[in-house]
């Protein structure tokens, strides 16, 4: 249950949640650091697609290039991993090793679901064979599947897939993951790749911190949403002391950082070009901060995500590239003020993430 704030605390409107998440999510303007270390602050990028987090971080930093998300990749200081709500995510190393171990309670859960094709399957051993596989060499999900089902040839194929997933914390090695290259997901421990032990997971406490510097301020609901866990509630409260509380528009109490950023809400928002998947839009239960309600559940087709335009920090569109155009997707008519604000970021994230090639910028209206 959300709990509600009391009547005396300062109420934040949509505007001012909103201009305090994109200040957080460096979406107000373009920050100097790395991507290392952005991919730290963010605490992960989604990364269900090997171009998401490449294009998340050229909406977010100063001076990106596709090269400086490449390289660390490739040299073992960020990785691909299945961590928060079992999707898979863009980490730097020392987050694959313990973010991992924070979230381990919810994927045996996941487990659960999958127990009828798991009868007579013990899961330790599982384990211990998967990892025994894996880190003599790396193996694609198939050939893992393979060896496992010679062990147990009465168990559901897809079930073993997801025991072995959910119970070790399996990185997807390069090439995998590098821009402009490709390669079959592969895979070996966490351990293996980056070549030392995983840490004991963080305490809650510490990782409500990083949460909420990165996507506050938040509710307890918030939290549990953006990371696929249950019962934070107690990590919360004994932060309360160190932290400072509001209320939203519905009267949700919402928890921040006492020095974090909380732009005025007139603060200007430039236009940005997200990625499908983009964090923005997945981590918060009520996402009224970032989607209008009038335009709730236009982002998604099913289970697949579009890419989102955000216009004065709202979602306002959709965009995809076609083969010789940015096809831009209002959501509602646009001034060209705006229209020419949102071209000039197109030719921007064009020029950052495919120099010399020519695209035209072509504009639309999302039907329905």
């Amino acid at each position: 249950m959300t709990s509600q704030a009391p009547t005396t605390v300062p109420v934040l409107g949509t505007r001012a949640l909103n201009r305090a998440t994109l200040a957080r999510q460096l979406l107000l303007r373009r920050a100097p650091m790395s991507a290392e270390a952005a991919v730290a602050h963010l605490v992960g990028l989604q990364a269900q697609n090997v171009k998401p987090p490449y294009y998340a971080l050229a909406a977010r930093l100063d001076g990106f290039t596709p090269d400086d998300l490449s390289v660390p990749m490739a040299d073992r200081r960020v990785a691909r991993i299945v961590t928060m709500r079992s999707t898979l995510h863009t980490h730097t190393a020392d987050d694959c090793l313990t973010l991992r171990p924070l979230v381990q309670a919810a994927r045996d859960r996941e487990l659960g679901a999958f127990r009828k094709g798991l009868v007579g399957v013990d899961l330790d051993r599982l384990a211990v064979l998967a990892r025994e596989l894996v880190e003599t060499e790396p193996r694609t999900m198939g050939q893992l599947r393979g060896a496992l089902l010679a062990e147990w040839p009465d168990a559901d194929p897809q079930a073993l897939s997801v025991a072995a997933r959910c119970r070790l914390p399996l990185v997807q090695v390069t090439p995998r993951g590098l821009w402009g290259r490709s390669g079959q997901v592969t895979l070996t421990t966490a351990e293996q790749w980056f070549g030392r032990p995983s840490r004991p997971a963080p305490a809650p406490d510490a990782v409500v911190l990083r949460y909420l510097a990165a996507f506050g301020p938040a509710s307890v609901k918030d939290m549990q949403t953006w990371a696929g866990l249950t019962r934070l509630r107690d990590a919360f409260e004994r932060l309360r002391p160190r932290l400072v509380t509001f209320a939203d528009p519905s009267g949700v109490e919402l928890f921040d950082l006492p020095d974090a950023p909380r732009p005025d809400p007139d603060t200007p928002a430039p236009p940005r070009f997200l990625p499908e998947y983009d964090n923005l839009l997945l981590s918060h239960a009520d996402r009224t901060r970032v989607v209008p309600p009038a335009h709730k559940g236009r982002t998604w087709a099913k289970n697949l995500a579009h890419r989102t335009l955000l216009v004065d920090g709202f979602v306002a569109g959709l965009w995809k590239l076609d083969d010789d155009a940015l096809v831009v997707e209002l959501f509602d008519r646009l001034a060209k003020t705006r229209r020419d604000e949102v071209a000039a970021e197109g030719e921007r994230m064009l020029a950052t993430m495919h120099p010399g090639t020519a695209y035209d910028i072509r504009f639309g209206t999302v039907r329905g």
